[in-house]
C-alpha cells in the first residue's frame, strides 16, 4: 500500500528534525572537548608581591621544571622542628589569593611553600596535567635542596590540585613518602567531577587531563587529611566521600555541614588540619 503524501512529508520532517538535534548535539560536544582546557583552567596574571598580600616572611622562590620552565612559587621556611606545607592550589587566581588560608600554618611555624602554576601569576607556560605534575615536583626539588626532606613535606592539594597533591604523594610513596597529604574538596577524577556539571554529554569520556586520584590514592603511604563541604556545587562531596574510602588508613574526614567550595575556612577548616598536624606530624626535636 502506497503511503499517503502526508504521511511521507511527516516522515521527512521527524527524520530532519531528528538530525538537526544530532548535529546540534555533536557540535556541542565538539565545543565543549576542543575548549575544555579553557573550561578547567583559570589563570590569572596577577603578580603580586608576599608582602603585598598579607605574607612579608614569604620570599620569591625561583625552580625550573623538568620541561625547561622557569617558574616563580613563594616560600617561607620552617622553625626549627616544624614540617613544611607544599600548597597546590586549585584553578583559579594564584598563590596571592591563597595566603589567608596558610596563614594559621605561618603564625605556628611551619614553613609553606605557596606553588606557582606554569601560565599563573605570570609564569611562562600554559597549564595542562602533566605540566602541573611537573610544576609540584619542581618544587619539592626547591625543597630538597634547601634541606628539607620529603619526610617533612606536608602535601596540602586545593580543589584541582588535590589531583597534583595525590600524584606527588603516590610518586613519593615508593622512595622516601611525605609527612602526610591534606586534601581540600577533592574528587576522584578529572571526568566524575566533569561528568556532574555536562550529565548530557559523556564528559567523563572526554577529557584530556584526567587527574585520576581514585586509581592511586591506597597506595599513599601518608597521613591523610580530608575535607569537604556538604554544599559544595562545584566538585560534589560524594566524590570527596568516595575517594576518601578508597584510601588507606590512617586517615581523617572532616564533612563540614553548610560549607560550600570556596568557603570552608569560614567553617574552621584551619583548626581541624592543625589539630590533625599536631597528631601525625608533631615537629622533632631540636
Amino acid at each position: 500500500m502506497t503511503p499517503a503524501p502526508w504521511d511521507r512529508s511527516g516522515r521527512r520532517r521527524v527524520i530532519s528534525l531528528f538530525a538537526t538535534i544530532v548535529a546540534v548535539y555533536a557540535g556541542l560536544v565538539g565545543v565543549l572537548y576542543v575548549s575544555q582546557r579553557n573550561l578547567m583552567y583559570h589563570p590569572s596574571d596577577y603578580a603580586a608581591a608576599p608582602a603585598a598580600s598579607g605574607a612579608p616572611e614569604m620570599r620569591l622562590a625561583h625552580h625550573e621544571t623538568a620541561d625547561g620552565l622557569r617558574l616563580t612559587s613563594w616560600y617561607a621556611p620552617a622553625r626549627a622542628g616544624m614540617a613544611t606545607l607544599l600548597y597546590v592550589h586549585g584553578n583559579a587566581g594564584t598563590v596571592a589569593d591563597r595566603v589567608f588560608k596558610v596563614r594559621p600554618y605561618l603564625d605556628r611555624g611551619y614553613g609553606v611553600m605557596l606553588v606557582g602554576y606554569r601560565g599563573y601569576g605570570g609564569n611562562p607556560g600554559a597549564p595542562s596535567e602533566q605540566g602541573l605534575y611537573r610544576d609540584g615536583a619542581s618544587a619539592m626539588a626547591f625543597l630538597a635542596a634547601q634541606g628539607v626532606a620529603a619526610g617533612r613535606v606536608v602535601l596540602y592539594g586545593e580543589s584541582l590540585g588535590t589531583g597534583v597533591a595525590v600524584e606527588l604523594a603516590h610518586r613519593a610513596a615508593t622512595q622516601s613518602p611525605v609527612a602526610a597529604l591534606v586534601l581540600e574538596a577533592p574528587f576522584t577524577t578529572m571526568g566524575d567531577a566533569a561528568q556532574s556539571h555536562y550529565p548530557f554529554v559523556p564528559a567523563k569520556w572526554l577529557v584530556k587531563d584526567k587527574f585520576d586520584s581514585a586509581s592511586k590514592i591506597a597506595a599513599v603511604r601518608a597521613p591523610l587529611y580530608v575535607f569537604h563541604g556538604d554544599r559544595d556545587r562545584v566538585v560534589p562531596q560524594k566524590l570527596g566521600k568516595t575517594l576518601f574510602a578508597a584510601a588507606s588508613e590512617p586517615k581523617t574526614g572532616a564533612w563540614i555541614a553548610g560549607a560550600g567550595h570556596n568557603d570552608l575556612y569560614d567553617y574552621g577548616a584551619a583548626a581541624g588540619i592543625l589539630r590533625f598536624l599536631a597528631e601525625r606530624v608533631p615537629p622533632e626535636a631540636p
